[in-house]
Parts: structure tokens; sequence; C-alpha cells
């Protein structure tokens, strides 16, 4: 099968990530989708007028680093995950370049951190300087509402257009991807070529799979998966009587320890050597899905220097090169392992998602119809019962 990767790329899964074509399959979820568009972009009208434009930081990172102490040295950030320990790796580097900066970084799913910072602004309890969430939506919403504080990084400039606010309310750190995953040595030289396949017999009750209305991201992959193969489709893989947990870390944590053979509904690295076990995949003419992980300073923050020197190391070169999957945010920097930017690639539906997560109603469409298929959320939060305010 040709690919836009110049063939089909098979990658090893990395962490699940909770740290988009457009979806309506009718005339009527069609206009659906495009009054959530109108309406999003009349909100961000509104927000822009009373936003605050500025030119990008001038000042480096070792300036921001001593206006930061400076300011009082700490810094408090509530991050999207699946996890308590997956926002480790990030902290841990930022706390070996900034010693002096008292980091918490508090890992939570982003649909109780976007309703955790609301009550806490309702309260005037704000613990978080800034949030980094999967929940796109509410980055718009509280731009209209005059709760982000519009800054502009260092190389604002040189992120991808569809990742930064005009303003400054938020800007995207990371790209993150969804697909399937599958064991080497379990499929035996037989791996699936594409998601289609996963409803082909030899695959009943070898599925692990993140709850898709569980997951707002996992459900746009099985909507895409729907609108590309049908309802039928969905009713066949539900007879293969996937491993359904919370989390879109748990496919991958099943596929590695062999319990299962395939995984869906988690992220995927790019970079790992070609003798991995565990291969994500990505298939050309199929779909699967990619966003950009949005941040913002919230306006009320406590430590708004602090946050602004982490936004500016995060969007920083050396760290985008870094990524654990190849993609950058920014258009100077080159994918690794011979990528392209994520943006190119169509069947990412990297425009669809942020249109995806604006029309609340039609999500929660998609998610009693897929509860009808798999059955009602079980389970405890992966990350624990966090509280309304962690990280005080």
């Amino acid at each position: 099968m040709a690919s836009s990767f110049s063939r089909r790329r098979i990658l090893t899964t990395g962490a699940g990530a909770a740290l988009g074509g457009l979806v309506a399959t009718g005339a009527a979820q069609a206009a659906t989708a495009s009054a959530a568009t109108a309406s999003a972009a009349t909100a961000s009208a509104a927000g822009s007028r009373t936003a605050a434009s500025g030119p990008e930081e001038t000042r480096s990172i070792d300036e921001l680093y001593r206006d930061a102490v400076a300011e009082g040295g700490r810094l408090v950030i509530y991050a999207g995950g699946d996890t308590a320990t997956q926002g480790n790796s990030t902290a841990q580097a930022f706390r070996t370049r900034f010693p002096d900066i008292d980091l918490t970084m508090v890992v939570d799913y982003s649909k109780y951190h976007d309703v955790r910072v609301d009550n806490q602004l309702a309260t005037d309890t704000l613990v978080p300087d800034l949030v980094q969430l999967q929940t796109l939506q509410d980055f718009t919403r509280w731009k209209s509402q005059g709760k982000l504080l519009p800054y502009r990084a260092a190389g604002f400039s040189k992120l991808y257009k569809d990742f930064r606010d005009p303003q400054g309310a938020w800007t995207a750190v990371a790209v993150i991807a969804f697909s399937y995953m599958y064991g080497v040595d379990a499929v035996a030289g037989d791996a699936p070529k594409s998601p289609y396949e996963l409803v082909d017999p030899r695959w009943k009750d070898a599925i692990a799979s993140s709850y898709p209305h569980d997951d707002d991201a996992v459900l746009y992959l099985f909507s895409l998966y729907q609108e590309a193969y049908g309802w039928d489709w969905i009713a066949k893989f539900a007879a293969q009587k996937p491993q359904f947990n919370r989390g879109s870390h748990t496919p991958g944590v099943a596929v590695n320890g062999r319990q299962k053979a395939v995984g869906v509904g988690g992220s995927g690295s790019l970079t790992a050597p070609p003798t991995a076990a565990t291969r994500f995949a990505v298939a050309d003419g199929h779909p699967f899905m990619a966003w950009g992980q949005r941040a913002a300073i919230l306006k009320k923050a406590a430590n708004p220097t602090a946050a602004k020197l982490y936004l500016n190391w995060a969007l920083s070169t050396e760290r985008q090169q870094a990524t654990f999957n190849g993609w950058s945010v920014r258009t100077d920097v080159t994918p690794a392992g011979g990528l392209k930017p994520i943006w190119t690639y169509r069947n990412a539906h990297l425009d669809g998602f942020p249109r995806f997560m604006e029309d609340r109603a039609q999500v929660e469409r998609w998610k009693q119809t897929f509860a009808l298929y798999f059955g009602e959320v079980k389970g405890d939060p992966t990350p624990g019962f966090l509280g309304l305010h962690p990280g005080r």
C-alpha cells in the first residue's frame, strides 16, 4: 500500500496522552458543526477585542529564569494526562534546567482539570499558573471570558498557524497522535494493515482499547472510524469483545504486557528502533488523529513570569527537536525520522479535532451512542481522585 510516509509507517508506542476531517455524517450534523465553528469564531473575535496584543518575548531563557526566581520561584501546572507520574519526565527536565524554581505539575484527565479551574476561579481559590490540556474548547471559551493572559513567547511566529491563538491567549506546546498499535510477536508476522482489519475474526478477544466515550480524543478517533467504515464496522468491532479500560495509556500497557495483541486509542512514538516489541501503526488512506496540546497562562496566576519561562522553554527549538514522537509544533523544526510536518497528513484530521471539541452537544451524542455499542464506562479514574485544589 502506498503511503504518505513513503511506505506505511510502523512506529513504537509511547505513553498515553490525555498530558483531528469533520465527523458529521449527514446534512443536519454538518449544519451543527458549521454552527459550532461560527460560534467559536464569534467567541474568538470577542476575546480578541479585549485581549492585549504584544511583541514576542525578547528576554532570554536565563533572563526569564532570573525574573521568575525574583517573582517567588514557584510554578504550578495543571497538565492533562492519564497517570500521576505521566508528567515526570517533563517536570524533571524543567527542574534540572531551572533548579531554583519549585515546580508542581499535577496530572489529571483534562475534563476534570478544566472544571476544577472553573470552580477555583468562581471561588477565588485558583491554584495553577498554567494549564496544558486536551480540552481545546476551553481555551477559546476562557479567552472569550477574559480569563487568559495574552502572551507571545519567543518563536511565536514560527509556530504552525493553527497551533497559536492570534493574540497569544494560548499556544500548542506538543503534537499528540492517536491510532492503533500491536505487539510484533503477538501478531506473528500478520499485523493488521489498517484499522479496518481490526474486525477480522482473528483479532477477537485480542484487542485492548481505551473507552471512546471517556476520552474525547479517543472519541474523535472512533468517530473517524465510523465515518470511514460505517456503523456496521462499529458493531463488528464491539463483537470482537475488546478489553476496554479508562486512560489512553491502557492499550499500550496491555500490548506491552503481552495481555493483548492489538491496542486502539493510544499515542505512539515515531523515534523508536525497528527492533521494538510494540509498534504504532498509521496506514495511508485510513484515519488516525492528531492535535496540538494547548497551554495557556491564567490571568489570575500567582506566578506569571514562571509560567512564561515554562512556555519559552517548552517551545524552544531544543525541546521541540526532542519530542517523543518526532513531530513539532514549530514550522522551523524538521520532524525526526524522515517524517513530514504533522499538518501535511490529511488523514491526521488535524483541523477536525478542534471543531469537534467545540460542538459539545455533538460530542455528547457520540458518547451516548458509543455507550450503546460498548457499554457504560467502568473503573476509577487512572490518575486517582484529586479533589478541588490539588497542588495547593
